[in-house]
Parts: C-alpha cells; sequence; structure tokens
C-alpha cells in the first residue's frame, strides 16, 4: 500500500464517520494485526495521548478489541466484521436522518419543489435520477427525445414501466440505432424519429411530461475518459416550462403534438 493509497482510505473511513485519529489508528492496527499504543504511535503521526482515546472509541464501534494487559494491547477486529459494523451504522444513520426529512418535508410550512421556479442539476447520473423522479409522477403522457448514449438501462426501464399505465415516446434522430430500438422491444413505448431535433446541437437530452413538466439538458466536455459532462434544468408548472413546452411542440409530428 503507498502512502497516497493509505491517504484515501483514512479519508473514505472519516466519510464513514470516523474521526481523523480513529481512522489513523484502525488503519495503523489493521497493519499491525496487534499493538501498543506505543507501536501506533511510531507507525502514524498521532500523538501517544491522542492512540489511548481513539482507540477506545474504536471499541466502542466494534472495529477494536483491546487487551487489558501492560502494556495494553489492542487489535482491530477483521475486516469482514469492520466491513458490516461500519455499513450498520452508515444504514442506522441513513434512516435516522432521512426519517427526519420526510416529516419535514411534509411539514405545514413544506412548499412543494414544483411551484418554486427553474431547477438546475448538474452530472449525468443525477441528470438520469431527476428524469426517473419526473417519469414516476407522469399521469397522461411522456416524451422523452435523446441520442442512444443518454438512455441507460435505469431510464430506459423506467420509460419501459410507465408505459404501462400512459402513452411513452422516445424519439429520435437515432429512432432505428439497435441501441435504442432493442431497449423498448416487447414494450409499449413508441419509438419515433425527432424530424426537427432540437437536442441535436447541443447532443443532450430532453423531457416533457403531461404538458407541464420540461427538463432540458447539455452535454460539456468529458469529466472522466468517455464520459461527458452534462447540465439540465427542468421546471413545473411555470411560465418557463410554457414556453420551453410550445416550443417543443412547434418540432413534433402533429400525432405526437396533439397528445402534447
Amino acid at each position: 500500500m503507498t502512502d497516497e493509497d493509505e491517504s484515501a482510505a483514512i479519508e473514505a473511513l472519516q466519510r464513514l464517520g470516523l474521526s481523523k485519529y480513529e481512522a489513523q489508528v484502525f488503519v495503523a492496527l489493521e497493519r499491525l494485526g496487534t499493538g501498543t499504543a506505543r507501536d501506533v504511535d511510531r507507525m502514524t503521526d498521532v500523538p501517544r495521548s491522542q492512540v489511548y482515546g481513539a482507540a477506545e472509541n474504536l471499541e466502542e464501534r466494534g472495529l477494536v478489541e483491546v487487551q487489558q494487559s501492560n502494556p495494553i494491547q489492542y487489535r482491530a477486529v477483521p475486516l469482514d466484521e469492520a466491513r458490516e459494523t461500519l455499513a450498520e451504522r452508515f444504514e442506522r444513520e441513513q434512516a435516522r436522518a432521512f426519517d427526519y426529512l420526510e416529516t419535514a418535508r411534509r411539514g405545514e410550512d413544506y412548499k412543494d419543489e414544483h411551484q418554486e421556479g427553474v431547477w438546475t442539476v448538474h452530472g449525468q447520473d443525477n441528470v438520469s435520477a431527476r428524469v426517473r423522479q419526473i417519469l414516476a409522477d407522469a399521469r397522461e403522457h411522456v416524451l422523452y427525445a435523446s441520442g442512444p448514449d443518454l438512455v441507460d438501462d435505469e431510464v430506459a426501464a423506467a420509460l419501459r414501466e410507465r408505459a404501462e399505465d400512459v402513452d411513452v415516446w422516445v424519439c429520435s434522430e437515432f429512432s432505428d440505432d439497435p441501441a435504442i430500438t432493442e431497449q423498448f422491444a416487447d414494450s409499449a413505448v413508441t419509438v419515433a424519429p425527432f424530424p426537427d431535433d432540437p437536442t441535436a446541437d447541443a447532443a443532450g437530452r430532453l423531457l416533457a411530461v403531461d404538458g407541464e413538466t420540461v427538463l432540458l439538458s447539455v452535454l460539456g466536455g468529458e469529466e472522466l475518459p468517455g464520459v461527458r459532462t452534462e447540465t439540465a434544468i427542468w421546471s413545473s408548472d411555470t411560465g418557463i416550462a410554457t414556453v420551453l413546452l410550445q416550443l417543443l411542440r412547434s418540432h413534433l409530428d402533429d400525432d405526437i403534438e396533439e397528445k402534447l
């Protein structure tokens, strides 16, 4: 393990709820197997006076075992046990936080985000997540327009699922591309060409739902090799949403336009 790898592991453990000293002591004990505070002090930059407290905290978390010898010996629990302990802690804290947030969201003072204007979403995964959330609320009809690269498996699954209850069109200048057609074979989704694709220049995606909600994205440079950045704006029940939907209708075939 390089110093860089060790630093990354320590930072990851901190994100899982350990303090910096606790993470350093835990990593040191995993490397040592069994060791004293002095051994840990020699391996890390944690002051020996702080090793005792960090080790006690780790014991309370179920990550370290202590032998009451002279000097006191410490050892980290097996990695599988540590992984399970941290995962359970993360799930408990996540549940506690989101239980509260759900309660707060439903409070008397909460206002639905759809009523608050235009929202911006960054990153392909985040845009796809927002697309799926908007699809889940569709009541009558859905139009999704993009190239094949932006119809990932989860979005495609959401479109197929909604097509069981509402009208769903997937439109693209690549409508005859197997990457598009095969995803929606044996489903109620209608795959159609976009004769005048408003997303062509920006090479992003467009989602319109129920004549009131619209999402439009553009792609930028590569964030990772082969993965371009994506930024989307979306709005519902607003003047901007109405204007965007009117512009969209001007590009559609008559059959689809009537539905939207």
